[in-house]
Formats: structure tokens, sequence, C-alpha cells
């Protein structure tokens, strides 16, 4: 009997800590992310660092930004480009709090991705990328499960 109550205790326990993308988790992701990207030089630092892990991680991915100057992250083509991308995930975290707004951002990113035939496992290195450079930025404050949560809201709806 007691193992059953110390199972159904522990059982309850691992579904109150599930993050969920709710509406609590998308308040602190927006306050997180506002703090870590930041303005100016820390927000260009930022984007910098970002695409750097990002393309230690995938260097294939280098590829799909022929066009934009993938091959030299420090071309001002590709400066420019990576702050679109980080522009544009700004403004969906910007909207995590407003459903309908979101959907119709999500939707119009949606459509820009799937003209391009970005791989699936890109969206999953982003999000890794994302996990080694917010800790740097967000310290203590940083919610590893918060931010899969939502990121994974965000990604799923980019890439449909």
């Amino acid at each position: 009997m007691k193992t059953a109550v110390v199972l159904c205790l522990a059982a309850f326990v691992a579904v109150a800590c599930a993050t969920e993308c709710d509406t609590l988790t998308r308040l602190k992701i927006k306050a997180q992310w506002s703090r870590a990207f930041s303005s100016g030089h820390d927000r260009e630092d930022f984007v910098t660092a970002l695409w750097r892990s990002f393309f230690a991680q995938a260097p294939d991915a280098r590829a799909l930004f022929a066009r934009v100057g993938g091959d030299n992250a420090d071309s001002p083509a590709f400066k420019a480009h990576a702050a679109r991308v980080l522009a544009g995930l700004d403004i969906a975290i910007s909207l995590l709090d407003q459903p309908d707004t979101l959907k119709s951002e999500l939707d119009h990113l949606h459509a820009q991705h799937v003209e391009r035939h970005i791989p699936d496992k890109y969206y999953t290195t982003f999000r890794t990328a994302l996990g080694q450079v917010l800790p740097a930025q967000l310290g203590r404050c940083y919610d590893k499960e918060a931010w899969k949560a939502c990121f994974d809201v965000i990604a799923g709806a980019i890439r449909g």
C-alpha cells in the first residue's frame, strides 16, 4: 500500500513538473527573451553567438544560406540575414500570449520556410543552439524545459 501511495505521489509530481507552453510559461519566455535578445551591440553579439553555435553543430547547413553569404557568417550579407531571422523569432516570441496574431505570424513564416525546403533536423539544431546561448545571457534564470516547450510550438508551426 505504501508503495502504491509513493508511486501515485511520484506520478503526480512528474505531471506537475512537466512543462507545457501554457500562459505562464509563455510570459516567462517573453521576459527571458527580452533580457537575452537585448539591444544594440549586445543583440549583435547574441545573434553572432547563436549562428556560430548553429553552424558548429551543422556545418552542412551553410549550403541553405548560400544566397545570403552563409559561407562567411561574418559577411555583411549574412549578418543582415541573421538579424532578419532573429527578428522573425522576436516577433513570434512577442506574440506568444496573443494566439490569433501568433498563428497569423507563424503561418507567414511557414510559407517562407516551406519554399526553402529546410530539413526538420535544422529546427532541432537551432533549438539546441538557443539552449547553448541563452544560459550565457540569463544565468540561473534560464528555464530549459520552458524554452523547449515554447520553441517547439513556434518551430512546429513554421515547419508545418
